[in-house]
């Protein structure tokens, strides 16, 4: 997976989005079977609850279990409170634009489709002029492109993020639920990495100091105190 793709996963994951990363859209292609036409980058889901993501219900008379929280979503995503969000993400490492093929009807059509509304081309022709739709089930549908420079040329109508941004709003994530986090283990490439660099960030002083290195002395060798 791309670094940057990763890197955008992770930060919808914890704003509540269920994610699928470089999701591919094919079409037919007669007695050939199937062609690809483009991959989307980053296709996610958040569904509205009144309740932190992944949380369970309390109870009368029961204390809330302590967990992660996951009901501060970051409102720089814009997400709808009250509907379900579909984000359809374009990522570049560089600067921020979106590739012809994320504009192609025929991809935005076979993207929406997966939702079941029939009135997709009202859907798709919305979503071009505004960067936002709803369709007629009330899945609110919206263009999202990241990267980590302003656009070069023009972008059609969306929501931009930079990289920036949502490696600001990780990082502090993980700080403020250290206490949590430092005890488990990560699949995810890039927040596994995140909680690396915050474990050898805190890990870094203590009695090796603060340039982190430490000479061992052999067996009945008194341990030399470091020069400044």
């Amino acid at each position: 997976m791309d670094h940057a793709v990763a890197l955008v996963q992770a930060y919808l994951q914890l704003n509540g989005y269920f994610t699928s990363a470089e999701y591919p859209i094919m079409a037919s292609a007669g007695r050939n079977g199937v062609r690809s036409i483009t991959d989307v980058d980053v296709l996610a889901f958040r569904f509205p609850t009144g309740f932190p993501t992944g949380q369970p219900i309390p109870r009368r008379g029961k204390k809330m279990p302590r967990g992660l929280d996951f009901s501060e979503l970051d409102p720089g995503l814009g997400a709808p409170p009250d509907a379900i969000d579909m984000v359809i993400g374009e990522v570049k490492e560089g600067r921020v634009g979106i590739n012809t093929g994320i504009r192609n009807p025929e991809v935005l059509r076979a993207v929406i489709s997966r939702l079941g509304d029939d009135e997709q081309e009202e859907v798709v022709e919305e979503l071009l002029r505004t960067g936002v739709a709803t369709t007629s089930s009330g899945v609110v549908v919206r263009l999202i492109a990241f990267g980590s420079f302003p656009p070069g040329d023009a972008v059609p109508p969306c929501r931009i993020i930079s990289l920036g941004h949502a490696l600001t709003y990780l990082q502090s994530y993980v700080r403020k639920h250290w206490n949590v986090l430092r005890h488990l283990q990560f699949k995810d490439p890039a927040f596994g990495f995140l909680m690396t660099l915050e474990k050898a960030r805190r890990g870094g002083a203590g009695r090796r100091g603060e340039e982190g290195v430490e000479v061992v002395p052999p067996t009945g060798e008194q341990r030399r105190p470091r020069r400044r």
